[in-house]
């Protein structure tokens, strides 16, 4: 399913009045939040954006969500019965990836961090490559080109300056594609997300920084990394930033396709905050019990993306029956995949490691694989004094 074709633009700013009267209500002080898809699941209006979907265009999204938030849980399920080593969940964030992911034409180029599933599933890459860095057994199991979605970054931030670079020389072939960087709002502490932002600015790359506000930098709320709301900052690096409602996937589809179009015109920059919540913890190693609240939690579970677009479908009468409940054997289905090819996966060759470190050979590396060697073999060794 893609939506690349949908009318999804920033238009031109209507009357005061008509304005007004549009806008998703805000409490005083609270900066404005792109609204399309309210937590109620009621279809509504923004003066500056808009989205107009085919029913079997939304059913592709709600689809998107609900095969993407399946795969996620069935990731978190084989950390735990010790199946990978770590696993980063996108629980709660599946309308900000799957709506910004079907923003992309096939030639724009993603730079994502570990957390980036939905927007891998948008990029057709096979869900299960992603399991093999989190099992051990490479380092990102998929070709970067064939999908124009880069490997996983662990490193925080660093994949803005990769994006930026990358959105520069865009411009140098000529080319009107462009490039998205996704990031956290923990990232946005960071030097390296400060540095993209300068030279894309200066540059006038047609880079999309594409920041999904969870709240939580691991353990750490954002009023203790900001003082001003996030998509702000981009105004001190001479470029837009706009804030939209992370868990209103219509929004985040038509808030990225502006930022993206405006890209390709040669107009630089944009700072996408989308506002959502992490609804799990930041990786499989983390107890977020200990510094948030169930009533925070629950709060924010009422705001479900998955629930707000079913209950729009369903009072439109845009899906029936047959349609969720053939969508509840297909998430089955992918589920019990992902459990067999994560178990199938081979071990990778232990002394592969020490092989293409430099052309022709280097005599410390020698002495170090030799050593391996050795440490391995005592194992063995030791395995047949036992019998």
């Amino acid at each position: 399913m893609t939506v690349e074709s949908t009318a999804a633009t920033r238009k031109p700013r209507r009357s005061s009045k008509r304005a007004g009267a549009a806008r998703t209500p805000k409490a005083p002080d609270e900066p404005q939040l792109v609204q399309l898809l309210t937590p109620e699941g009621e279809r509504i209006e923004h003066p500056d954006y808009e989205v107009d979907l085919t029913p079997e265009e939304l059913r592709g999204l709600y689809r998107d969500m609900v095969l993407t938030r399946r795969f996620d849980a069935e990731a978190t399920s084989l950390q735990r019965q010790g199946e990978l080593g770590l696993w980063a969940s996108l629980l709660g964030q599946e309308a900000a990836q799957i709506g910004s992911g079907r923003a992309l034409r096939d030639d724009d180029y993603v730079f994502p961090t570990y957390r980036e599933h939905g927007v891998a599933w948008c990029r057709g890459v096979d869900p299960t490559n992603l399991l093999g860095m989190f099992r051990g057994v490479n380092h990102g199991g998929w070709d970067p080109n064939s999908n124009n979605f880069h490997l996983y970054t662990i490193v925080i931030g660093s994949q803005t300056l990769h994006a930026t670079g990358y959105a520069m020389g865009i411009v140098k072939d000529g080319a009107d594609s462009a490039v998205v960087a996704y990031f956290g709002d923990g990232a946005s502490s960071q030097g390296d997300v400060a540095e993209a932002f300068t030279f894309s600015a200066v540059y006038n790359a047609p880079v999309v920084f594409f920041c999904q506000n969870n709240q939580w930098a691991i353990s750490e709320p954002t009023e203790k990394q900001m003082r001003v709301p996030l998509y702000q900052r981009a105004q001190g690096f001479g470029f837009p930033g706009v804030r939209v409602d992370g868990n209103d996937v219509l929004a985040c589809l038509a808030v990225t396709k502006s930022a993206l179009e405006r890209a390709r015109r040669g107009e630089g920059p944009t700072l996408v905050e989308a506002y959502t919540y992490r609804m799990g913890a930041h990786t499989t190693s983390d107890d977020p019990t200990k510094y948030r609240t169930d009533d925070e939690r629950q709060a924010w579970e009422a705001k479900d993306p998955i629930q707000r677009l079913k209950t729009y479908l369903e009072k439109q009468k845009f899906a029936d029956e047959a349609f969720f409940t053939g969508l509840e054997s297909e998430s089955e289905t992918l589920g019990k995949r992902v459990r067999e090819v994560v178990r199938a996966m081979p071990d990778p060759d232990s002394m592969a490691m020490f092989e293409n470190t430099h052309v022709d050979g280097h005599a410390l590396v020698d002495e170090e694989r030799a050593q391996f060697a050795a440490y391995q073999a005592s194992f063995a060794d030791s395995a047949e004094e036992g019998n």
